[in-house]
């Protein structure tokens, strides 16, 4: 039985607050007496709860969204997880992915728990906010990627479809065509560093063992399969290091040709690139 008398217009303000439903607003603020501060705490509980029997789902879904700085000298990615494909692309769902993005560039937070940290907004924080979006969703909701990249100039891309995204940053000042260009090579490309140099020694090795016992089921001798292993680590260097890459505009050129093309002192420095699935 009901202690308190609940107006529609009380349970409706509830709703605006917190995009909870009319009947879960009404039963809160009931139990709240209503108290509508009290009552928002209930949503949140009630939130945690559904967090906390969803916590085993894997999470797969999403967005993947990068933007810059409004001086272009930082730029920002993050990764907002969900269950199924019809949350990711709901439109509350993708505001909130926004919301955060547009957090983590005001604020520049040292890593993603400094990030689920900051104030969302209405007295929460971040995470507190993905905790109510999970009691309103019934889904998993999961903030799971953060990176950053700074420079002289910097450029974020996100492909159609918010699955993935790529930030990339330059030495020099770069025109936005030309740098959207060099962050839809790292998208479409999928390099693993800038440079050979800046390359994992554990990833170079493993790539040559391959290479050899390539050349051996061949039927090369030892010495020789260690000869064609260099040849085909070079070659691999040529796909897996951004400069090296063959640009993708024109693959007369390397994507380091295309940016001293552009202007002499010009190359990559850093870049960021996740893709969801």
């Amino acid at each position: 039985m009901e202690s308190v008398k609940i107006s529609a217009s009380e349970v409706n303000n509830l709703r605006k607050i917190t995009g909870a439903g009319m009947m879960d607003c009404k039963q809160a603020l009931v139990e709240a007496n209503g108290d509508t501060e009290k009552a928002i705490e209930i949503l949140r509980k009630k939130g945690q709860k559904v967090a906390a029997k969803r916590s085993d789902r894997d999470a797969a879904e999403g967005q993947v969204i990068a933007k810059t700085t409004a001086n272009g000298d930082r730029a920002v990615m993050i990764v907002l997880n969900c269950e199924t494909d019809f949350v990711a692309k709901n439109e509350a769902f993708g505001a909130v992915a926004q919301a955060i993005l547009d957090i983590a560039v005001q604020h520049n937070p040292a890593d993603l728990d400094a990030l689920r940290a900051l104030p969302f907004g209405n007295g929460m924080s971040i995470t507190e906010k993905l905790t109510e979006e999970i009691g309103k969703i019934g889904e998993k909701i999961d903030l799971s990627a953060y990176e950053t990249v700074t420079g002289a100039s910097t450029v974020a891309y996100n492909h159609p479809g918010n699955k993935l995204a790529a930030i990339v940053a330059f030495n020099e000042r770069i025109s936005d065509e030309a740098g959207r260009d060099v962050a839809m090579q790292v998208a479409a490309m999928a390099p693993v560093a800038v440079n050979p140099s800046e390359i994992p020694a554990d990833l170079i090795e493993k790539e040559r063992e391959i290479a050899r016992d390539l050349a051996i089921q061949e039927g090369k001798p030892a010495d020789m399969a260690d000869k064609i292993a260099e040849g085909r680590i070079n070659k691999w260097y040529k796909e897996a290091a951004l400069l090296e890459q063959q640009f993708i505009k024109d693959n007369k050129l390397s994507v380091a040709q295309y940016l001293k093309s552009v202007n002499s002192g010009l190359t990559a420095t850093a870049f960021r690139r996740i893709q969801l699935g």
